[in-house]
């Protein structure tokens, strides 16, 4: 297994659709175990794959390394979809590997619904809420070209202003392979 730099910060990737998985073949397989040996080498609890450099609809998640959540299985999403949002919501505090030593309260539905391909390409759909709902919403974001600092108000946009820009230049140390900066 192969640890990817990831995508910061500023790299156009980031902001792209990403594209559905037509197959699962040994290359996605072999892509989807290098996500998760990158996400558990930067302490993350989930990763898209357009933050490691492709533009495939597919993240992974792993809670079950937050004490709270031991019995929590790491799960693939391929083409995913949420097909259902509560309309109660929650405010938690979100960070993120594309935009690291950045925090911020997200607002987002409590329990979601998600259909989504599993890794032998079959159906699945899951109900989730609190904490693993957040991060799928999280990541299935990342797929639609969106940041959790997209969610929150402007006010508290311009606060993160000066640290996005460190981040997009390259002036943050990371303790996990990072992409060069792009070219503008």
């Amino acid at each position: 297994m192969t640890l990817i730099p990831v995508n910061q910060y500023g790299d156009k990737i980031l902001r792209k659709k990403a594209q559905p998985v037509q197959k699962i073949d040994t290359e996605l397989l072999t892509f989807v175990k290098d996500m998760f040996e990158t996400m558990h080498n930067a302490s993350g609890v989930g990763l898209a794959a357009n933050q490691v450099g492709s533009n495939k609809s597919v993240f992974v998640v792993d809670i079950s390394v937050i004490k709270e959540y031991p019995e929590e299985k790491p799960r693939v999403f391929i083409n995913p979809k949420i097909i259902e949002r509560s309309e109660e919501t929650i405010s938690y505090e979100e960070g993120c590997l594309s935009i690291p030593d950045v925090r911020a309260d997200v607002v987002r539905p409590k329990k979601i619904k998600i259909a989504y391909k599993d890794l032998d390409f079959n159906d699945q759909v899951i109900e989730a809420d609190e904490f693993l709902a957040r991060v799928i919403q999280h990541e299935y974001d990342h797929l639609q070209g969106v940041f959790f600092t997209d969610r929150i108000n402007e006010r508290e946009q311009k606060k993160l202003k000066r640290d996005l820009i460190k981040i997009k230049n390259r002036k943050i140390e990371v303790d996990y392979p990072v992409t060069e900066r792009e070219k503008e």
